[in-house]
């Protein structure tokens, strides 16, 4: 099994093009799927979206590693967490590019969904809390030890 069976989590950063690091964070590997070959993303479609999986056709593929491998062509390991395909091909500059492309924009997807998620979360905390308010249901120990005293 892997190093990593305990479920602790592994970090890999990954250096992209445009020059930004992300980390991409394992909870798991499954080393039957390690070192998956270049077939796999030969029979990718036409149009070379990388974020498309070229076994399941998930659209949530990411980059493990990427590698210049000439002045316009990156070596890219790819990942998708759908179906745990791995595979690596070189790409030119502008699959790249477009690849990066969409990453930005599923980042910028996820952090929407979650500031959606923490304001939904926080408008049902203040709920709770009104409604606590006007039952009278609040207690001073509800915020705490109280206050030690200094006199003897």
């Amino acid at each position: 099994m892997s190093e990593h069976a305990d479920n602790t989590p592994h970090v890999r950063r990954v250096v992209l093009p445009s020059g930004k690091t992300i980390e991409v964070v394992y909870f798991e590997e499954h080393p039957d799927l390690q070192g998956t070959t270049i077939e796999h993303i030969e029979r990718r479609r036409a149009d070379d979206d990388l974020h498309i999986c070229a076994s399941c056709q998930g659209e949530f593929v990411y980059p493990l590693e990427w590698e210049e491998a000439s002045s316009t062509q990156w070596e890219v390991t790819l990942r998708c967490p759908s179906c745990e395909w791995i595979g690596t091909g070189v790409f030119d500059q502008g699959i790249v590019e477009r690849f990066d492309e969409e990453l930005d924009r599923g980042t910028e997807a996820l952090v929407g969904d979650l500031k959606r998620l923490a304001a939904a979360n926080m408008e049902e905390e203040i709920e709770r809390f009104v409604s606590a308010l006007e039952a009278d249901a609040l207690l001073p120990e509800d915020f705490g030890p109280p206050p030690r005293s200094t006199t003897a």
